[in-house]
């Protein structure tokens, strides 16, 4: 049934393309832009975790 109902439909063959297309550009992009980034970015990003300094809580009660 799902057959016949998207054979029925102009122009359907056209997704797919569209589809892969997308991811190929897509995954294209991120490959170039990993290649090129800037190191120190990449270090500061990978850092980023480790700055993080406790966050003093307050609490309600006097102690």
């Amino acid at each position: 049934m799902h057959k016949e109902l998207l054979r029925s439909i102009e122009g359907i063959q056209i997704y797919p393309i569209i589809s892969l297309l997308i991811f190929v550009l897509f995954f294209t992009g991120m490959f170039i832009w990993v290649i090129r980034v800037d190191k120190s970015y990449v270090n500061h990003m990978k850092s980023m975790p480790f700055n993080d300094e406790p966050k003093k809580e307050s609490s309600h009660e006097n102690v």
